[in-house]
Formats: structure tokens, C-alpha cells, sequence
């Protein structure tokens, strides 16, 4: 029995990077032995032990054969005969491909130390384009890598292209397309995961409304980028920028969708893009079973992203009443996700990425003026029912009104 490191650790130890997580493949062994030996068997698909002491995972090595269509569809052989080359031949890429034995040897038949250093994503071998995950995968990893300078090879792209043209990425679950695509919003680029899957193709069969913005027009004296695509991708930028929070990033990611569903011969006007792409959001998010926090931050700020570029504009009443929307007197932390995601559209634009903007301070500063009056006074006072309410409304727009009166447009 053999046991080497794999994988992930393997490639992040070799470019630098935190390791946080490790796998390890075990050769030359069965399940009865390794249970013989402590391990606790949790594999469901395939034999994945628990390591007696640290917990850690141990597979044994395997191979897989395709089955059935989808990312389900494969039949597994894990056997004492199924060598360390064998097992490394059915992973992804060539970076995730190495192995590392206990004394410390790199083990590396298929040179991804090589593609490491060139900075390449490529496949191991044709078997890559048998699930389809793997179009979501590189993507990730590709937005994972931004700042390396990380490429996709021009075979393993083509490989994607010729997946998603056999409706291969047609059989992917929501939820699988949902978990891999949280996972690439938390990662430093993740607008370079939807350019990638628009290279390829795939961004038209899983993500429609997003990729029927590229092509579409704005005004340039707003919009200097002019492409809505173009600036979807910049919001997004600018959301990993301004906050980790992926609720932000998403956000970010689906709030000009009203703007692909614009008459053509009302370009490059958006009139009403904002409740336009409410039930485009609502459509997106409840076809990838999106996580209801992330679904109604989205909601509101593509129909109310248009308030916050107006927020020197706004009366005292119309700040409360978005506040209110927001539920933000209740959750607060919502109202500041907002502000985030919308300032990200408001400097996702060519020449606005760095510009000084007061609406944020605007809005937070009479959140807070707003937040301050407290019911407690007013039914001291002798305030009942509805007028509590009432009076408690009044003097939160009083307060609202002096707070954002050194930001009043002249």
C-alpha cells in the first residue's frame, strides 16, 4: 500500500499558496484493509475513507468510465490493480494531476509542473469533455488564477466549445451549476468566470439573460463602455473590489438584466430596465434554486439601483420609503449590501472606476439619522395605533432631511 498527496494541495504548494485543504489517493490497497486500519468509509459513488486521527480524506485510486449522459453518468473501478498514473489520468487539468509521495517526490506524468509555469489550464486527456462540470471548473479556475496570468490551452478550449455544442452542458443540475458559480464569485476575478463561459459557448445555454446583454447598447454619456455585457462584467469587478461578500457579487452580476429585454428600436434607451429585470432575477434565481438572501438583495437592487444613482436628487420620504423596501431598519446588513453592489455599478463604467462619489455617504448618513429615532419617546408621549407609526415616519424623514442637507444638489 501506497499513499501520496494529490491535487489541489499538490498545485497550491508549488505555486506559493495557502494549502487549506489536503487529498490524499491510496494505491495497492482494498476497502477491508483500510477499515482494518481505522479509516471510516464515507465514500457514497466510490471507496473515500476518513483518515482514524486527522480526519483527513483518503480515496483509493480509481478509474472511471462514461456511462450515461451528464455529470452523473460514470462507472468506477477502484482496485488494488488501478495504479497512480491511471488515477492521475482522470482528473481535470494537468495542474491537478501531480502527485507527492512521502519523502516528498513529485510525481508527473502528464507535465502539469510544466503548464504551471507556463501559466496554462489544459486538459489531461479527451476523457475531460465527459462531464461537463468541467466547463464551470475552468472557468473557476480561470478566475481563480487572474492574477497569475493564467490562460485556458487552445485544445482544452476547443474541447469546451465541442461540449457545449453536443449539449453536454445541457444536462448540468441547477444545483451543481449553482454551487460551482458561488464558489467563482468568491474567487479574485469573477467576472473572468462569465468571460469564459462566453468563450466557449456556455454562457448562452446556463446563464441566457446574462449573455443577452453583450451587444447591446447603452448611452455613451453615461456608459462610456457602451456594451451592457462590457459593463455587467465591469459592476462585477468592481463588486470583488468593494467587498468578499458573494451576495454583493451577485448582485452585481444580475442587475441590469432588464436591459436585454429593451425594444431594439429603443436603444440605446433603457427605459424601465429596472422592473424589467425583476422577474428576469427572480427567473434566474429560482431555475438555479439560488439561495433566498442572495435572491432578494438581487431583486431590490435591479429595481432600485437607478434610487441610489439619485441619491442627491432623492426627498427625505423617498429615502425612508427605499430604506423601508429594504427592510433595513430590521437588517441593516441588507441596506449596506445594497449600497455596495450599486456602488459597483455606479463605478463599473470606463472612467468611473476611481472617481469620489457621494451617494454611498449619502444614503448611509441618513440610514443612521433615520435609524436613531426610537418608538419608545413617541409612546411616552402618548401616541397610539397607527399614529405611532405615523409620528415615528415624520420624524425619521425630519431627521433624514437635516442629515443630507450638506449634500443637497444646488
Amino acid at each position: 500500500m501506497e499513499i501520496y498527496l494529490v491535487g489541489g494541495c499538490v498545485r497550491d504548494q508549488l505555486l506559493g499558496r495557502p494549502v487549506k485543504d489536503r487529498d490524499w489517493v491510496v494505491v495497492g490497497a482494498n476497502p477491508d484493509e483500510l477499515i482494518s486500519l481505522g479509516y471510516q468509509s464515507v465514500g457514497k459513488d466510490f471507496p473515500v475513507f476518513l483518515h482514524p486521527d486527522s480526519k483527513e480524506e483518503y480515496a483509493l485510486a480509481r478509474t472511471e468510465r462514461k456511462t450515461a449522459p451528464g455529470y452523473a453518468g460514470f462507472a468506477f473501478h477502484a482496485d488494488a490493480d488501478v495504479s497512480l498514473e491511471d488515477d492521475l489520468k482522470r482528473r481535470d487539468l494537468t495542474i491537478n494531476a501531480i502527485a507527492q509521495d512521502t519523502n516528498g517526490n513529485l510525481i508527473d506524468p502528464y507535465h502539469g509542473q510544466q503548464d504551471l509555469n507556463d501559466r496554462v489550464l489544459r486538459h489531461v486527456s479527451p476523457a475531460f469533455t465527459e462531464d461537463p462540470v468541467r466547463v464551470l471548473r475552468i472557468a473557476r479556475f480561470a478566475a481563480r488564477f487572474a492574477d497569475l496570468g493564467f490562460t485556458i490551452a487552445n485544445e482544452t478550449l476547443a474541447l469546451m466549445k465541442e461540449m457545449v455544442i453536443n449539449g453536454e452542458v445541457d444536462s448540468l443540475v441547477s444545483e451543481r451549476v449553482w454551487q460551482e458559480t458561488e464558489r467563482a464569485l468568491a474567487e479574485p476575478a469573477p467576472a473572468r468566470y462569465l468571460e469564459v463561459l462566453r468563450d466557449c459557448g456556455a454562457l448562452e445555454r446556463i446563464f441566457p439573460e446574462i449573455d443577452a446583454l453583450f451587444g447591446v447598447p447603452q448611452p455613451a454619456q453615461h456608459h462610456p463602455e457602451i456594451d451592457t455585457g462590457i459593463h455587467t462584467l465591469m459592476v462585477i469587478e468592481q463588486a470583488a473590489k468593494l467587498s468578499n461578500d458573494t451576495r454583493v457579487r451577485y448582485a452585481a452580476m444580475t442587475h441590469d438584466l432588464g436591459k436585454g429585454v429593451t425594444p431594439k428600436d429603443e436603444w440605446p434607451s433603457h427605459r424601465g430596465h429596472e422592473e424589467n429585470g425583476v422577474p428576469l432575477v427572480k427567473a434566474l434565481s429560482d431555475r438555479l434554486k439560488v439561495p433566498k438572501d442572495y435572491r432578494e438583495i438581487a431583486v431590490h437592487v435591479a429595481r432600485h439601483h437607478l434610487q441610489f444613482h439619485r441619491a442627491k436628487e432623492l426627498r427625505a420620504n423617498t429615502i425612508l420609503k427605499l430604506i423601508k423596501e429594504l427592510d433595513g431598519f430590521r437588517r441593516p446588513e441588507r441596506f449596506e449590501i445594497f449600497l455596495l453592489a450599486c456602488e459597483a455599478d455606479a463605478r463599473g463604467r470606463t472612467g468611473y472606476e476611481n472617481k469620489i462619489m457621494d451617494q454611498p455617504k449619502i444614503l448611509q448618513t441618513a440610514f443612521a439619522a433615520a435609524a436613531s429615532i426610537e418608538t419608545q419617546p413617541i409612546i411616552e408621549r402618548g401616541f397610539k395605533g397607527e399614529a405611532i407609526a405615523e409620528e415615528l415616519a415624520q420624524q425619521r424623514v425630519k431627521a433624514i432631511k437635516q442629515a443630507i442637507k450638506p449634500y443637497a444638489k444646488n
